[in-house]
């Protein structure tokens, strides 16, 4: 009875559904799984998304900060011919391990002590305590032993008191008629007039601020340990009046010395500066750095403090300028005048390579797309490594030989790229894209190098110090602050110890006119020798003998490349 009323109930159903009911209930249940499906892409997407970015934020606070590839994706030995005519098939031979000493390597600490000025303490005995324990001869001196050691000596504050002698004519203080002329001794000009500033004081508080990352508020600390009551608020004065009264001489002589560069590089970081005429306290303003490019004689940091991060800063900068600059993919160095040729930077394109391929899975590595970006990144740097000791010229014509087929073949392969957009791996497909134009301009002078690296150095010590004094108050202190910064720099870059040539300026300059400003420049050869680093060539990097790639080298390297890629790939156009 069941089944008859349950056929019963499907022969309904059958009168009742006609085929155009049926055909709408299909297009219907299709547009759902579409429409479904649309969604799972979607959501699949967004997942991706979350999961790069988590594996992101996990790399960069748990990571390596060095941006050295593994092993397998570096180049660093990519011309060594034994290597390549290795067989790993091979047995390797039997060793027996062979244990010896060897002689401990010496002359490192005479050059370390080599310019230390030498206090010697000799240890002697009486005439008395010289008796032979045998039989009382007295003993002869047969030698010393020297040990060495170091002795730092704190810094020292000291109460000076500039006794200024006045001299008056006996006779002539006696005749009430006329008035009687005195004569006063010369003396040094006050840095601050009715101030306790001293170009000392002042060179010790900007070195320990601006050098070695002390906010004044650890100084003044410092300071009370060796009862000295100086407040920082003092202190603050001390350095915004030097700077704005004396330094910016010497600051603006630096500026019209760089723009006169055929290379200039460009950085930019934020800073908070809380006290800005109609801005909020918690607004972003910017320090903008430009320096000198690494063939320069004479290095030169410059630090300019602007509100915004707008192109009209650089534009305004640069408004004189002719020549290169080497920026990142920042819009606003894109808008400069033609006169301007703007080159890249390979290692902010190599970044975003390196991010999609540190996110994916370590099983999905091999043979990505990722992969095979960076592998290509790495390429560059391992000749560019091979071209260091090189002369421009020499560098120009090897990077067209060797390092512009790669980039070439690198653009070529990016275009054929199709991946989303908004994925970390199409971030780094997007920027290479938009980039090429500058990336390549490299090519065009053998002095450009294939990162802005230098500026990133350059402008760290600013970085640093913005975690220790945290903000600017005024934009005065912040323009101060540039000044300062500017100086210490550019006496660094030009092997100078900064307290001593802070310390130079500011006894110089109270009394220079702006004929003889150019003495004081940290190039002068009329700088006192206590202004130079001793042991400079010791922290200098040394030199290293250029290696010379052969054609041979780079074809295999490349066929390597496409080898490893072609499988998943498909075969790559040759150059």
């Amino acid at each position: 009875m069941q089944l008859l009323g349950f056929c019963g109930i499907i022969d309904t159903m059958e009168t009742v559904l006609k085929a155009s009911d049926l055909e709408q209930i299909i297009r219907s249940l299709k547009a759902t799984i579409a429409n479904q499906a649309a969604q799972i892409a979607e959501m699949s997407a967004l997942i991706k998304f979350y999961e790069e970015q988590f594996k992101l934020s996990q790399r960069r606070q748990f990571g390596s900060s060095s941006e050295q590839s593994p092993d397998q994706l570096r180049f660093d030995n990519m011309f060594n011919e034994p290597e390549d005519q290795a067989d790993p098939s091979l047995k390797e031979p039997t060793y027996e391990e062979i244990t010896y000493t060897r002689k401990k390597r010496v002359g490192k600490r005479e050059a370390d002590l080599k310019d230390l000025p030498i206090e010697r303490i000799d240890y002697e005995l009486t005439e008395s305590e010289r008796a032979c324990p045998d039989c009382g001869t007295y003993a002869d001196d047969i030698g010393v032993t020297i040990r060495d050691e170091i002795k730092i000596i704190p810094a020292q504050v000291i109460h000076v008191q500039h006794a200024v002698h006045a001299y008056a004519c006996g006779k002539c203080k006696k005749d009430l008629d006329k008035p009687t002329p005195i004569i006063r001794a010369d003396a040094p000009t006050p840095l601050i007039s009715g101030s306790l500033a001293s170009p000392s004081a002042v060179a010790y508080i900007a070195s320990q601020k601006y050098v070695n990352g002390m906010p004044l508020y650890r100084i003044e600390k410092g300071l009370a340990y060796d009862g000295v009551t100086l407040a920082r608020q003092t202190m603050s004065n001390w350095l915004i009046h030097c700077a704005q009264t004396y330094l910016v001489a010497i600051y603006s002589l630096l500026i019209t010395f760089l723009l006169k560069q055929d290379i200039i590089l460009a950085d930019e970081t934020s800073v908070q500066v809380i006290c800005e005429p109609g801005r909020d306290a918690k607004a972003k303003s910017y320090e903008w750095m430009y320096r000198s490019g690494s063939y320069s004689k004479n290095p030169v940091v410059i630090y300019e403090y602007q509100e915004t991060r707008n192109h009209e800063h650089p534009e305004k900068f640069l408004k004189s300028y002719e020549g290169y600059l080497c920026c990142d993919g920042y819009q606003a160095y894109h808008n400069l005048p033609s006169d301007i040729v703007v080159a890249g930077c390979w290692s902010h394109t190599r970044r975003y390579w390196e991010k999609a391929y540190d996110t994916l899975p370590t099983n999905k590595r091999d043979g990505s797309i990722a992969e095979r970006g960076l592998v290509y990144c790495n390429l560059l740097f391992a000749f560019e490594h091979e071209y260091h000791g090189l002369s421009p010229d020499e560098r120009y014509k090897k990077r067209l030989e060797f390092s512009k087929p790669v980039s070439d073949e690198f653009f070529d392969w990016v275009g054929t790229l199709s991946v989303l957009p908004k994925s970390l791996l199409g971030e780094a497909v997007v920027y290479a894209l938009s980039q090429r134009k500058y990336l390549e301009n490299i090519y065009l002078d053998g002095r450009l190098e294939l990162s802005t690296n230098l500026a990133e150095r350059s402008i760290k010590p600013f970085v640093m110090g913005r975690k220790a004094w945290l903000f600017s108050f005024t934009p005065n202190g912040a323009e101060s602050s540039s000044i300062l910064y500017s100086i210490a720099e550019t006496a660094k870059a030009n092997g100078l110890n900064p307290y001593q040539y802070f310390k130079f300026l500011l006894e110089m300059l109270p009394s220079s006119t702006s004929s003889n400003l150019e003495q004081l420049l940290p190039w002068s050869n009329t700088l006192p020798d206590i202004c130079h680093v001793p042991n400079k060539e010791l922290n200098a990097r040394p030199p290293k003998p250029p290696i010379y790639p052969n054609k041979g080298a780079l074809n295999q390297a490349l066929t390597k490349l496409r080898e490893k890629f072609t499988k998943q790939f498909g075969e790559l156009n040759s150059t």
